[in-house]
């Protein structure tokens, strides 16, 4: 199924409409809040159920994503995150992110949403590409072993552009 996205753009102060068949969706995760991964991980498997290509870059944070030790200790950001609706200083408060985090696993739960461990086996099988940052990992001192089976391998920055290259690829930095 090819997916056709209409957008519009601005060049020199002209506004022009291009349709465009997205081929391939390239999606950089750089925080591991579970609200973050989350939203990658859907992103990714809602490509791959249009038949569209999708490859995952884990950096910084974001690489805790993939971590054996950690991929099912994620949390929700109760600071800084404008959409919990709550002043910053309430946040911060003991038991606010472990309050957050179990209020959100009740609603995926509903929603038969897979733990984050299991997600990952699903967009491996489905032929999400996912990778590791070279760089993050090298400044977190984390070895291949540290990271999931199903990790396709580690990118450096200018590896994982050159494979999201041509025409009918998208970018997108969560």
């Amino acid at each position: 199924m090819e997916t056709t996205t209409v957008f519009t753009s601005k060049q020199n102060g002209a506004i022009k409409n291009e349709n465009e068949v997205i081929k391939k969706m390239m999606i950089i995760l750089s925080k591991a809040s579970l609200e973050n991964v989350y939203a990658a991980f859907i992103l990714a498997n809602g490509a791959r159920s249009e038949g569209i290509e999708a490859e995952m870059f884990f950096t910084f944070f974001g690489l805790e994503a993939i971590q054996k030790k950690k991929l099912e200790h994620l949390h929700v950001a109760t600071v800084g995150n404008p959409a919990m609706h709550i002043p910053t200083m309430l946040g911060g408060l003991p038991g606010m992110e472990a309050f957050a985090t179990s209020m959100m696993q009740k609603e995926m739960d509903k929603l038969d949403i897979p733990p984050v461990h299991e997600f990952l086996e699903i967009l491996s099988a489905s032929g999400v590409k996912l990778w590791a940052c070279k760089l993050a990992m090298d400044m977190f001192h984390l070895k291949k072993e540290d990271l999931i089976d199903d990790l396709d391998g580690v990118l450096t920055v200018g590896d994982f552009y050159q494979r999201g290259s041509g025409p009918g690829m998208h970018m997108l930095f969560v």
